[in-house]
């Protein structure tokens, strides 16, 4: 596997310009896919602009000055998804990483008291030694719990980063969803009708708003209204 990547054959989740330069940061393996993470230093230098060069935004990193989920990273290359939370505290600075409607993306700015915690959703469920349920999430985290009560496709609020359950929402019409993939990327819908593929072919999700995509798609952000805070200009009227 390739330690480089060049700009042009960059995944578009990154908001960079393609022909500036040749090469561009790979991200490290860690809790998101490459296609669906930037790399921190691009969080510092190109979104926040806090550093004019890649070498100032190493300098800020290495100092331990920026929480990834409340954990400090020091890897410039560290991937950061959707969803995670990234603070700097010594300048009160506060984010959420969210996804715009062209699949990029982007820190958006949020309370301090809002980056102790995160949403997550279940990918999948295993059962380890004892009997007892772990769920698997997005984010490469795993939970173990004493009661099953939760499924695929269901969406938690955790505490970060000691990971305790705040709060469950259940993947069931009426919810509200944020759409990461696909046709409809970025926007935001309330969840009408859940149908099962007898075939081989991805379950869909179909959408108030008038339009559908598939369920790997959909992310629950909130039952009534989103737990998380989203700019106007995402929304879907």
């Amino acid at each position: 596997m390739s330690r480089h990547l060049k700009r042009l054959a960059a995944p578009k989740s990154l908001r960079i310009p393609r022909k500036v330069a040749k090469w561009a940061v790979k991200v490290s393996p860690g809790p998101h896919p490459k296609e669906r993470a930037v790399p921190l230093l691009y969080v510092i230098r190109d979104h926040l602009a806090l550093a004019d060069r890649a070498k100032e935004a190493k300098k800020i990193i290495k100092q331990r000055k920026v929480l990834v989920d409340g954990r400090p990273i020091t890897d410039h290359k560290f991937p950061v998804g959707i969803m995670d939370t990234v603070a700097i505290p010594e300048i009160e600075g506060y984010w959420r990483v969210l996804i715009d409607t062209k699949g990029r993306l982007y820190p958006n700015p949020i309370p301090k008291e809002n980056a102790s915690w995160k949403l997550v959703r279940i990918e999948n469920k295993t059962t380890v030694k004892g009997g007892i349920t772990q769920l698997n999430l997005n984010d490469g985290r795993n939970i173990l719990v004493e009661e099953d009560v939760y499924r695929t496709g269901d969406v938690l609020k955790i505490s970060v980063p000691d990971q305790e359950i705040l709060e469950h929402i259940r993947f069931e019409p009426g919810v509200m969803a944020l759409i990461i993939g696909g046709r409809h990327v970025g926007r935001i819908g309330h969840i009408k009708e859940y149908i099962v593929e007898r075939s081989s072919a991805p379950n869909r999700v179909r959408f108030e708003e008038g339009f559908e995509t598939i369920k790997e798609n959909v992310f629950i952000i909130g039952r009534k209204r989103p737990l998380i805070e989203l700019p106007e200009v995402r929304t879907v009227a």
